[in-house]
């Protein structure tokens, strides 16, 4: 059970890029509803959950055709089913924080409270990727503290763009 948690919170080596994309989509389409959404949670946790399947899908269409025309011929099922499982870990970085959008929709914690969670985990997930990203490459503690920085710094920074676009 922890390795399922620690997999659907953090992703694994393989799928940092998916996983921090997946936090910054599914954080940009709450932070584009949230206040629209409010009091209609259980809306917002569908928008937020389509919109991460169709962006996974569209990595894997778009994957495929350049991996398609890298190799000058079509790929096979086995290869699209393994472009499909590396980019899966988009969907995955939307599943908590969906989940806690779910508990305010389903009236178990206050909704304010359920959309401050999500933000947290996905917060959260930014920076444990970070530091992910810090010890696969050795940095020492004042380069790793200035890269989870960072990390958290350009996806808030996206997040932020996207909600003041919408709103």
């Amino acid at each position: 059970m922890r390795r399922l948690l620690e997999r659907y919170l953090f992703g694994d080596r393989s799928t940092i890029a998916g996983t921090v994309y997946g936090t910054i989509v599914v954080l940009s389409v709450l932070a584009a509803g949230g206040r629209s959404y409010e009091h209609q949670l259980w809306r917002l946790a569908s928008i937020a959950a389509t919109s991460s399947v169709v962006l996974w899908i569209a990595h894997i269409y778009s994957h495929g055709l350049g991996e398609s025309l890298t190799a000058g011929r079509r790929l096979n099922v086995a290869e699209v089913t393994a472009i499909a499982r590396r980019e899966y870990s988009i969907v995955l970085a939307a599943v908590l924080p969906v989940a806690a959008v779910v508990l305010g929709a389903a009236g178990l914690v206050h909704e304010p409270t359920a959309l401050r969670w999500a933000f947290g985990v996905g917060i959260f997930t930014l920076g444990v990727q970070g530091v992910r990203y810090a010890r696969l490459e050795h940095l020492s503690l004042t380069a790793s503290i200035t890269t989870v920085s960072l990390n958290l710094a350009l996806g808030l920074a996206l997040v932020a763009v996207e909600a003041l676009v919408t709103h």
